[in-house]
């Protein structure tokens, strides 16, 4: 917060203006105005619209701001607040089921002083994925299984990526039934779906087709080919280097994933963040646009957990001061150099 003033301060902004950017000003206007009917002509920005996002934080906002006095943008800051403080909560308990306390303690800093942490700050949906996920991976552990598909299905209502969730519940399901024939972990891979199937249905009555969120994605953000975003993160960055930073920094998160992966499984994680890592991370790797960035590593976030979790203290502390400078870099390249989270 302090580095996000200084930004602000150096644009002559304030800092709540600096931190309604981007995606924010999409989240607060479906909070305060609902969807739109249809998708504007044209391709790229003529083709913006909210249809492109989510409900689920937006549905949170509009309640924080009808129990309380603030303006929409001071509402938005405060529910990330809340659902990142939430998240925090929740990551640290999954944590320690399998990694003790001590883990915990280490594997919930380096997520929340990772370099995609800065998007707490903003209205963005990940302390809500990052909450509903791993709630659902918590009682997933512990053979909650109704509660583990409700968290899920939570999750996939607030992000397209949120439908990893659903992974770890049919893993745990597949594992439950296979060594103790427990047929209730069919609860979870049941349930885990409903909050996007929701969200589709929901647009297929407000607009005539349950597809308007693909096609809104397509038309303004995420036209291309699949899978291209990768190899365009390397070629533009060879050829030009840190001139534009999203693809530097997009080359330097591919490299730092591959480095996580063998940290990752040297830790032994469970079934359960095995599928949900390997999943965002294919996410990202398929996306025509998104390729792996700050903000993808940290919605895999059992990723870091299991790696801080599992790190000797020496290199625990190194590992967090070097994604601490990476996070401060990040959010001056946010606040003051106008960078695209």
């Amino acid at each position: 917060m302090v580095v996000s003033a200084i930004g602000a301060s150096a644009q002559g902004l304030s800092l709540t203006n600096s931190l309604v950017v981007w995606d924010s000003r999409w989240y607060l206007m479906v909070a305060e105005h609902g969807y739109v009917h249809a998708i504007p002509p044209g391709s790229g920005n003529p083709a913006h619209s909210d249809l492109g996002f989510f409900p689920l934080f937006p549905i949170l906002i509009r309640l924080v701001h009808f129990a309380s006095p603030f303006s929409w943008n001071i509402t938005g800051l405060v529910t990330s607040f809340l659902v990142g403080a939430g998240a925090s909560i929740a990551v640290w308990w999954m944590v320690r089921d399998v990694y003790g306390s001590l883990g915990a303690d280490r594997g919930t800093a380096l997520i929340f002083f990772a370099p995609g942490a800065f998007v707490f700050s903003l209205v963005y949906s990940e302390g809500a994925i990052l909450l509903f996920a791993a709630l659902s991976i918590l009682a997933l552990g512990r053979q909650r299984w109704i509660w583990a598909g409700l968290a899920a299905a939570a999750a996939t209502a607030t992000d397209p990526l949120g439908v990893v969730a659903v992974i770890p519940c049919v893993v745990a399901c597949v594992g439950a039934i296979r060594t103790n024939r427990e047929w209730k972990a069919l609860f979870a891979p049941l349930l885990a779906p409903l909050g996007v199937v929701a969200f589709f249905g929901y647009l297929w009555v407000h607009t005539g087709s349950p597809f308007e969120y693909v096609r809104a994605q397509r038309a303004g953000w995420q036209g291309g080919n699949l899978g291209a975003s990768v190899p365009r993160a390397f070629e533009h960055f060879f050829q030009h280097g840190f001139v534009d930073p999203n693809y530097g920094i997009k080359a330097i998160c591919i490299f730092g994933a591959v480095g996580l992966l063998v940290l990752f499984v040297r830790a032994h994680p469970p079934a359960t963040w095995r599928g949900y890592v390997i999943t965002a991370l294919l996410f990202g790797v398929a996306s025509p646009l998104v390729s792996i960035t700050p903000r993808l590593l940290e919605r895999a976030f059992p990723l870091l957990g299991a790696v801080g979790a599992s790190l000797s203290k020496r290199w625990f502390f190194v590992a967090l001061a070097l994604s601490t400078a990476c996070l401060i870099t990040c959010t001056v390249l946010l606040t003051a150099d106008n960078w695209t989270p």
